[in-house]
């Protein structure tokens, strides 16, 4: 019997914050199941995000998370940390389904054996890398709520560790987390005044 080659769609999340791991996605999507209503992470609200991330995990094919950590991202920095997750997630996802090929968002593949193509905007355009970008951006921003129970004075469930005034002045204030990324100008220059 002929195993069935899959599409699988792949997103990240998580390249500008100061804090925590770079999450990526892999997701096939069944065409059989279509799922309504998927679209860019970003342009849905939260509320829509979490229907759709339970939808997705009931109706996908399979779906994987990759990551690289805040000190993978400090040794070789966020892009090849990215490439990295993404690699990660479709690796995984491979251990149980047949990858014919891989959609990858934005305008780079990483180096792999897959065949594979950027979509830029693809989270828009693709929805097996708008299921992508949702379980990321969901995985991600649970973490981020999780973080924020453990150190509240840093906000981190509300600006989900992105660089802003309230995180910046908590760094200055509280000092730098071990999930902080050292590499980046904001932490980097706590750490040395």
């Amino acid at each position: 019997m002929h195993k069935t080659a899959w599409t699988v769609g792949v997103d990240e999340v998580g390249r500008g914050p100061l804090v925590g791991d770079v999450v990526t996605a892999a997701v096939i999507l069944d065409p059989n199941n279509p799922i309504v209503g998927l679209n860019d992470s970003k342009k849905l609200s939260e509320k829509k995000r979490e229907k759709l991330f339970v939808e997705i995990q009931e109706k996908a094919i399979g779906y994987a998370v990759g990551r690289a950590s805040p000190s993978e991202i400090d040794d070789i920095n966020i892009l090849q940390a990215t490439m990295l997750a993404m690699k990660r997630a479709v690796d995984e996802l491979a251990l149980t389904h047949a990858v014919e090929c891989v959609l990858v968002d934005g305008n780079r593949c990483p180096e792999w054996e897959y065949v594979s193509s950027a979509v830029v905007g693809g989270d828009g355009l693709e929805p097996c890398i708008s299921a992508a970008s949702i379980i990321a951006k969901v995985t991600r921003d649970r973490e981020m709520v999780a973080l924020d129970a453990i150190h509240p004075e840093y906000g981190f469930a509300g600006h989900k560790g992105y660089p802003t005034k309230k995180h910046l002045a908590a760094i200055i204030e509280h000092g730098v987390l071990p999930s902080h990324r050292r590499s980046f100008g904001p932490v980097k220059r706590a750490l040395e005044s």
